[in-house]
């Protein structure tokens, strides 16, 4: 079914790189966007992708990785929450900029984009749904996401860019450097901590993700929408984490603390890790403790009802195949985030 090129930005990043290989395996032309030296770019250019050096942060290298494109899918994106807010201006908000000026020029066939689930807000009166307000979290990586999504419209109906926007909830799987792994550390070095009884996850296997993407970039009737995408299950995050400890032989966690006590320390921390510039990580985030301090709910019935499209893989399976792959992993290696 190959039909034009495809470009594929944040080709080597989790989600990039997964759909650049199954655009592939579908038949397609591929260019992945790759920032300069990219250890990951050498395995997709053996696959038959093309890949070309750019950043999105820079107008003049998106308008040449989008020449002669006839669709765009934009997965590039700052992968923690832990970073200058000027590096989420960025590449969130300066680089779908960039994209959309390419794609109103290039009159593209489709601009599919990755957002998130996190623009809709920290409701928990209500099952959020694509049609809901976007409502900020006072923290960048969610607000320079609805930063980026007004622009994306703005661009729909002002230029007629065709743009469909997804919201990924926790996405997880094989290659994960920012949710499975980060949880598994914390639960292995004993440092997990629970801050609020009976919080919800939402796990999206990162295939799952792809196969929304997939059926979203040839199907006309998801032009000018969104889509919320999850395995169609939810889970505790007490659950999810006494499920990765007993798939690594270990106890699971018991330590809780007030939710008060976890945003103070969390707030405390990022002062006092700016205060000394330090770049590692701090051990928790405000995002963090707002992010797995939830219970949020999601619907994904309008991709079910308006595409066809239910989750291949079911969440069992999908977390069984990434347990198999964590417990390959370096333990020194889950500290990436």
């Amino acid at each position: 079914m190959a039909s034009g090129t495809i470009l594929v930005t944040g080709g080597t990043g989790f989600i990039g790189n997964r759909l650049v290989r199954r655009l592939l395996g579908d038949g397609h032309t591929v260019r992945a966007m790759c920032l300069r030296a990219d250890p990951g770019a050498p395995s997709l250019a053996a696959l038959g992708a093309e890949v070309v050096t750019g950043d999105v942060t820079d107008a003049a290298s998106v308008d040449r990785a989008a020449r002669g494109v006839q669709r765009i899918f934009h997965c590039a994106g700052v992968v923690t929450d832990w970073a200058p807010r000027s590096l989420f201006d960025r590449v969130h908000v300066d680089g779908i900029r960039h994209l959309l000026a390419a794609a109103a020029r290039q009159q593209v066939d489709r601009f599919v984009w990755i957002s998130t689930n996190d623009v809709f807000g920290l409701r928990e009166d209500r099952v959020l749904r694509e049609d809901d307000d976007l409502r900020p979290w006072a923290e960048p990586y969610p607000d320079t996401k609805i930063a980026a999504e007004r622009l994306a419209w703005h661009a729909y109906s002002r230029w007629r860019v065709p743009v469909t926007t997804v919201y990924p909830c926790w996405v997880y799987g094989p290659g994960d450097t920012t949710f499975v792994p980060q949880l598994a550390d914390a639960i292995l070095s004993g440092e997990m901590i629970y801050w609020r009884n009976g919080t919800f996850v939402w796990p999206a296997h990162v295939d799952n993700v792809v196969d929304l993407l997939v059926r979203i970039g040839w199907q006309d009737a998801a032009v000018g929408q969104g889509y919320l995408v999850h395995d169609g299950v939810r889970l505790t995050l007490q659950d999810f984490c006494c499920r990765i400890a007993h798939h690594l032989g270990v106890a699971p966690p018991r330590w809780r603390i007030p939710y008060g006590m976890a945003y103070a320390l969390a707030a405390g921390m990022e002062l006092t890790w700016r205060a000394l510039r330090i770049r590692s990580r701090p051990l928790l985030t405000t995002y963090t403790v707002k992010n797995l301090g939830s219970r949020l709910r999601f619907s994904i019935d309008k991709a079910r009802h308006e595409l066809g499209w239910t989750p291949p893989i079911p969440f069992e399976v999908g977390f069984a195949e990434t347990m198999r792959w964590l417990r390959t992993l370096d333990r020194s290696a889950l500290r990436t985030k």
